[in-house]
């Protein structure tokens, strides 16, 4: 991303809107003090016409968002004239990114476009977060219009079923993830971080024998989770099981 801007700097030409969206996705990426004086300048300089281009607005939003400036991004999400579900997506990933979840459902229910699977897992994600009652109400009614198809996505999957432990309802995530064909470490780690959250840590020990049926291995989370489960759990003899399975 610097190479990046370091051509950025040697252009002798004013750029056109791909080289913007180019630019933006550089400095959001990058996320220090140059990007920031290089991204808002290049912001300031933009031709109103092209605000209404998607692509370049959402690059703009995306940026904005990363270096924390809410407003700014608010103020060129409100100035587009017509939103794509992309924009829509950026603008709530931006708010989660900030930490304001309520603003991230306020937006939510404003859409009247078809949602896809990326608003699945940032709406999934915002609800895990919040975790009050309308974050409940938003997440399930979500998760009951949630095509079937979408259960096999694992970070769509992932997100559903952090989001039901968070919630409290072990049940439906665990049906959640009996759902699911082919199941990733991340699936995996969800359900166990949700056991350990709601108290049932033992069965964290069940799901990591069905991960060595399976050949699946754990990553460093998956075993940082389990080591939690020990802890918690109490089970001895599980513990030192589970620590002479770690890899040196």
């Amino acid at each position: 991303a610097e190479k990046v801007l370091d051509l950025f700097d040697e252009m002798k030409i004013e750029p056109n809107q791909f080289t913007l969206s180019t630019l933006f996705n550089a400095c959001a990426v990058l996320n220090n003090n140059r990007a920031m004086k290089i991204g808002k300048k290049l912001l300031d300089e933009m031709p109103e016409n092209y605000r209404n281009d998607n692509i370049t607005s959402t690059s703009a939003i995306d940026m904005l968002m990363k270096f924390g400036d809410v407003e700014s991004a608010e103020r060129i999400f409100k100035s587009m004239k017509t939103k794509n579900i992309i924009t829509y997506n950026a603008t709530i990933k931006g708010y989660v990114a900030n930490e304001m979840f309520e603003k991230a459902l306020d937006l939510f229910e404003q859409i009247h476009l078809s949602v896809t699977s990326v608003t699945y897992t940032i709406v999934f994600n915002a609800c895990a977060k919040l975790c009050n009652d309308r974050a409940m109400k938003i997440g399930k009614e979500l998760l009951a219009k949630m095509p079937e198809n979408y259960r096999n996505n694992n970070i769509i999957s992932t997100s559903v079923i952090d989001m039901l432990m968070k919630f409290g309802d072990v049940e439906s995530a665990e049906r959640m993830f009996r759902s699911i064909k082919a199941k990733g470490t991340n699936i995996y780690g969800a359900l166990m971080n949700g056991y350990n959250l709601n108290g049932e840590s033992w069965k964290c020990f069940k799901i990591f024998e069905e991960m060595k049926e399976k050949n699946i291995i754990p990553d460093e989370i998956e075993w940082n989770i389990l080591i939690g489960a020990c802890s918690k759990s109490g089970m001895l003899h599980h513990c030192q099981y589970i620590v002479n399975q770690i890899p040196l």
